[in-house]
C-alpha cells in the first residue's frame, strides 16, 4: 500500500475519535458516532472509503459480537427466567415481526422485504437499554427484568434470523424456499450438535492447556482463533459465521476462563463493530433523508408507538401490572443495534432496496437517540399515561439504601448467605448480599433486604457494592469453578480485603488460599468438628478447652480430619493411615526417626506405638522391633514407603 493510501484511514479515525468525545460528552450512544463516523466518510460525504473496502473487518466485527453473546448467554440464568423470556419474549417477537411485516407487506414491499423490515423493527437495543436501566439501577425492579426477558429471547431470535435472510436472497420461491429453508435448520441443528459434543470437550481442554502456558498473547491469539474457525465451520455447512461463533461462546461461558475470554475480545469486538457500524452509515443518504423528512418522521412515531403498545398490551395480557407493562413498553420502543446487521445483510444478498435500507437505518438512529430519554422517564410517562398519581409512586418499589463503609459483602444469597445475614441483623453489621437469581433478588428486596441482582465476577457489580471500603467479602456459593475467578476479581479491586470462602470439602483448600482467599470454610469438615464440640461437651469437658481445641485445627488445616483408615470404598486420591509393623529384619530397625526416608514418598509418620501404647517420639527417638508406625498417604504412597522401611528399597 501506497504511503497515499494511509492518509483515508487516518483522516477516518480521527472523525471516529472527535465524535466519539463528542457523544460521550452529550450521552448518547456510541453506535451514533460511529455512523456519522461512515456517513461523512463514505460515498455522500468525502468518499474516503467505500464499504466494501471495509467489509471483511465490519463482518468479523459482527462474529466477535455474537461470540462476546455467547459467552455472557447462561444457561442456568435462562432457566431461572424461563416463563418470562419464552413467555412474553416470544410472543413480543412473534406478533411484532408479523404486525410491522404485514404492514410492509400492505405498503407494497414483496414478500421477502416486508419479512427483514418486520425483522429488523421487533429488535431492541439490548445495549442501550441495559446500560440505562444499570444507570439507574432499575435491573431489579419489575420493568427492568421484563425488559431483560424481552432482550433475552430477541437475542436468541437474531440467530436464526441471520441463517434466513441470505436464502430469502436466492432465486428460489414457493416449495424451493421452504425446502431451503428447512435444510438450513437441520444444518442448524446439526452444527449446534457438533459444536456441542466436539466443543463442549474439546474447548476447555485446549484453554487449560494454553492458561497453563501462563502467556497472555497465546490466550489472546487462542480466543481469536476459536471465535472464527468456529465462524467458519458454520460457514462451510453453508450458515452464518455468527451462528459457530455464537455456539463457541456459549460453550466456554460456563468455563472458569469466560471473565478472561470476554475481557481479551472487547477490544477487537468494539473496534471492529465500530467499523461495521461505519459500514452501515456508509449506506445513508442525507439527500433521501431531506425529500423523505415526513416519511422518516411518520414512520418513526408509528414504529416506536406500534412496538410500546404491543409490548404494554402483551405483558398485561401476562399478568404484569399495567405500570409495569407501559414502561417495558416504553423502553423497548427503540430499533436495536441487531436491526442494523440484519438490514445490512438484506443489502448485501439484494433483499432490501439501498433507499428502503437508507430509511429504515435513519429510523433506527433516531429511536436509538430518544432512547436514554425514555428509557429514564418510562416510569414517569406511565405515570402520565395511566393516571395513577399518588398511588403510583406508592406502588413503586422503595429504593433500598445500601451500605457502602465497614461493611459486609455477601457473594451468593442462598441458605448459606441468608444464614449469615441474620446472624449479622442480630449484631447489627451492616451488609451487601449479590445474588444471579431474579426471583430470590426480587423476593428479598421486597422484604427490605439489602441485596441486588449481578454477577459477583464483574468489577461494576463489585464497585457498586463498595468492595473496596467493605471490612470482609464472603463467597456462600460452591462452584469450584467459579470461586478461582471471583478470588481474581476480588482481589485485583481491593487486594487487602479479608475473603472468606465456602466449599463442600477441602480438596482445593491450599489452591484457593494460594488465589488469595485468607481462611477457606469446607463444610464436611466444619460439620465434624460441630459433632466433635457437640460429643465433648456432653462428656463434661470445659467450654473454653472445646473451642480452643476448635480453633486450633482450622489453624492446622483441619489436620486430624485427614488420614483415615480405608475401607471398600478407598480412593486412589485420597489420604489415609496405614499401620506398618516393623519385623526382626526390618531395614528401619535402629535407625533414628529422622533418618527415614517418608519425604521422599510423600508420606508423614502420624504416630508410634510400642508395646501398645502410644509413643511420645521426637527426630531421635530410635526404632524397635514390635514398633508400630502409623503412615498417613495416598494408598500407592503409603505402599512404596512401608517397603521402604521394610526392605530398605
Amino acid at each position: 500500500m501506497e504511503h497515499g493510501g494511509l492518509i483515508p484511514i487516518l483522516l477516518l479515525a480521527l472523525v471516529a475519535i472527535a465524535l466519539l468525545v463528542l457523544s460521550r460528552r452529550l450521552r448518547l450512544p456510541v453506535i451514533l458516532a460511529w455512523l456519522v463516523t461512515g456517513l461523512i466518510a463514505g460515498e455522500q460525504g468525502f468518499h474516503w472509503l467505500g464499504s466494501h473496502e471495509i467489509a471483511l473487518m465490519a463482518e468479523v466485527g459482527i462474529v466477535f459480537l455474537m461470540f462476546s453473546l455467547g459467552l455472557e448467554f447462561s444457561l442456568p440464568r435462562l432457566w431461572a427466567m424461563r416463563s418470562r423470556v419464552f413467555g412474553l419474549g416470544s410472543l413480543q417477537m412473534v406478533v411484532t415481526l408479523l404486525g410491522a411485516s404485514l404492514t410492509s407487506w400492505a405498503f407494497g414491499l414483496d414478500a421477502r422485504a416486508a419479512f427483514v423490515c418486520g425483522g429488523a423493527i421487533a429488535l431492541s437495543s439490548t445495549a442501550i437499554v441495559l446500560k440505562q436501566l444499570d444507570e439507574q439501577g432499575w435491573i431489579n425492579k419489575r420493568h427492568g427484568e421484563l425488559s431483560v426477558s424481552v432482550l433475552l429471547f430477541q437475542d436468541l431470535a437474531v440467530i436464526p434470523l441471520l441463517i434466513v435472510i441470505p436464502l430469502l436472497g436466492s432465486d428460489s420461491g414457493g416449495s424451493a424456499l421452504a425446502f431451503e429453508l428447512s435444510w438450513a435448520l437441520l444444518k442448524g441443528v446439526g452444527a449446534f450438535a457438533l459444536l456441542l459434543s466436539l466443543g463442549g470437550y474439546l474447548l476447555p481442554k485446549i484453554f487449560d492447556e494454553v492458561a497453563r502456558s501462563r502467556s497472555d498473547e497465546l490466550f489472546v491469539l487462542t480466543t481469536l482463533a476459536v471465535a472464527l474457525a468456529t465462524g467458519f465451520v458454520t460457514l462451510s455447512l453453508g450458515l452464518s459465521m455468527t451462528l459457530g461463533a455464537f455456539l463457541a461462546g456459549m460453550l466456554l461461558g460456563e468455563s472458569q476462563y469466560r471473565q478472561q475470554l470476554e475481557a481479551d475480545i472487547r477490544p477487537f469486538r468494539d473496534l471492529l463493530m465500530g467499523l461495521f457500524f461505519v459500514s452501515v452509515g456508509m449506506l445513508l443518504d442525507p439527500s433521501v433523508l431531506m425529500n423523505q423528512l415526513p416519511l422518516l418522521l411518520g414512520l418513526l412515531l408509528s414504529v416506536m408507538l406500534f412496538k410500546a403498545l404491543v409490548i404494554w398490551g402483551l405483558a398485561a395480557l401476562t399478568g404484569e401490572k399495567s405500570k409495569d407493562a407501559l414502561a417495558t413498553g416504553i423502553c423497548l420502543a427503540q430499533v436495536g443495534e441487531f436491526s442494523f446487521v440484519l438490514i445490512a445483510l438484506a443489502v448485501k444478498w439484494d433483499v432490501l432496496e439501498r433507499d428502503l435500507a437508507n430509511l429504515l437505518v435513519m429510523t433506527g438512529v433516531a429511536s436509538m437517540a430518544l432512547t436514554p430519554t425514555l428509557v429514564d422517564r418510562c416510569l414517569e410517562l406511565a405515570k402520565k399515561v395511566l393516571g395513577q398519581g399518588e398511588n403510583f409512586r406508592q406502588d413503586e418499589e422503595q429504593e433500598l439504601d445500601l451500605a457502602t463503609k465497614d461493611h459486609v459483602v455477601l457473594l451468593g444469597y442462598g441458605r448459606v448467605g441468608q444464614t449469615i445475614a441474620r446472624f449479622l441483623k442480630r449484631e447489627k453489621m451492616p451488609f451487601v448480599a449479590v445474588d444471579l437469581d431474579p426471583i430470590r433478588v426480587r423476593e428479598a428486596r421486597s422484604g427490605g433486604e439489602p441485596v441486588i441482582y449481578g454477577d459477583g465476577r464483574r468489577h461494576a457489580i463489585l464497585d457498586e457494592v463498595g468492595l473496596a471500603h467493605a471490612r470482609l467479602v464472603v463467597v456462600t456459593y460452591d462452584n469450584r469453578r467459579e470461586i478461582f475467578n471471583q478470588l481474581d476479581c476480588i482481589k485485583s479491586l481491593a487486594p487487602n480485603i479479608r475473603a472468606l470462602v465456602r466449599t463442600r470439602d477441602d480438596s482445593t483448600l491450599e489452591a484457593l488460599e494460594k488465589a488469595g482467599a485468607d481462611q477457606v470454610i469446607p463444610e464436611s469438615l466444619e460439620g465434624s468438628l460441630m459433632l466433635v464440640s457437640q460429643v465433648l461437651y456432653q462428656l463434661g469437658v470445659p467450654l473454653p478447652r472445646i473451642l480452643l481445641r476448635l480453633e486450633r485445627e482450622r489453624r492446622d488445616r483441619y489436620r486430624m480430619l485427614h488420614g483415615f483408615f480405608g475401607g471398600e470404598d478407598l480412593q486412589p486420591d485420597r489420604k489415609v493411615l496405614h499401620a506398618v509393623t516393623l519385623s526382626d529384619n526390618a531395614w528401619a530397625l535402629g535407625h533414628f526417626v529422622v533418618e527415614l526416608p517418608l519425604s521422599h514418598w510423600h508420606v508423614e509418620l502420624d504416630g508410634i506405638k510400642r508395646q501398645g501404647k502410644e509413643l511420645e517420639f521426637v527426630p531421635t527417638t530410635r526404632l524397635q522391633h514390635g514398633d508400630t508406625l502409623l503412615l498417613q498417604g495416598t494408598p500407592r504412597q503409603v505402599e512404596l514407603a512401608e517397603r521402604a522401611l521394610l526392605e530398605g528399597h
